[in-house]
């Protein structure tokens, strides 16, 4: 096994990633809903416009040549946007409810890391650099951002509100920082249930922007909600620092 490393087509997972991840699925919640509630476009208008988003955003991502902040993020949020309104589609339209949801999604995104795995060897997120590779990326990245918006839909319904809501999965991903740096649990598998994590605190943390008060939200219009939010994301891809996550390269054959 060669020690060169090989850069990967991520960003190296640090705080700075952590930050406007949470910063794109809050986007992903108000900018989903902007389309299929204020514009009034419906579910499954909206998920067919940011899927055609995505799917041109993955290919652009894929025939780059490395890792480009602006194009990733771009991705991301074009990921949970579309998983934004497949998940309400799914909950509400398709009548699954929140629980079947979840628990469809959930089998979704196990099934995707079960394949991914088996024919790649490895789902850590620094070994995306080929477009196989990438292609179960963000198969696995789309389900994971649907799930986290069934979830964080569900508690909220649950009763915990939006502000209970975010302060549980935010004690959540808590905890899997703490395993991350004290235990010796897989950090692959620390990542991706932080991944999902993230999502349904972005969620309740978007819904908490534009609901109104009568809902126990802080009534900004979701264009609003949604055009902060984008300011805040571009203002961290210009000013914070990112760098392609790397791995060792192969040996060649």
């Amino acid at each position: 096994m060669s020690t060169d490393a090989i850069a990967s087509k991520v960003p190296e997972v640090t705080l700075v990633f952590w930050i406007i991840k949470i910063a794109a699925t809050t986007l992903g919640e108000t900018g989903g809903d902007t389309l299929s509630m204020t514009l009034n476009l419906g579910y499954l208008t909206s998920t067919l416009i940011f899927a055609t988003c995505l799917v041109a955003l993955v290919a652009c991502q894929i025939r780059a040549s490395r890792f480009y902040p602006f194009l990733y993020w771009a991705t991301i949020i074009a990921s949970t946007t579309a998983g934004t309104t497949l998940a309400d589609f799914s909950d509400r339209s398709l009548g699954l409810g929140y629980l079947g949801g979840s628990l469809l999604l959930l089998a979704c995104v196990i099934g995707s890391l079960a394949v991914w795995y088996r024919v790649e060897g490895s789902v850590s997120v620094n070994t995306v650099n080929t477009p196989g590779v990438e292609v179960f990326y963000w198969i696995t990245i789309t389900f994971s951002q649907t799930l986290g918006t069934a979830l964080g839909d569900w508690a909220a319904d649950a009763g915990l509100g939006y502000g209970g809501g975010a302060l549980v999965f935010g004690a959540l991903l808590v905890v899997v920082a703490a395993a991350y740096f004290w235990t010796r649990l897989s950090h692959v598998l620390l990542f991706w249930i932080a991944f999902i994590l993230t999502r349904p605190l972005g969620a309740t943390v978007g819904d908490f922007f534009d609901k109104p008060h009568s809902q126990g939200g802080l009534g900004v219009s979701r264009p609003l909600a949604s055009a902060i939010i984008a300011v805040f994301i571009v203002t961290c891809i210009l000013v914070l620092p990112q760098r392609a996550g790397t791995h060792p390269a192969k040996a060649a054959r």
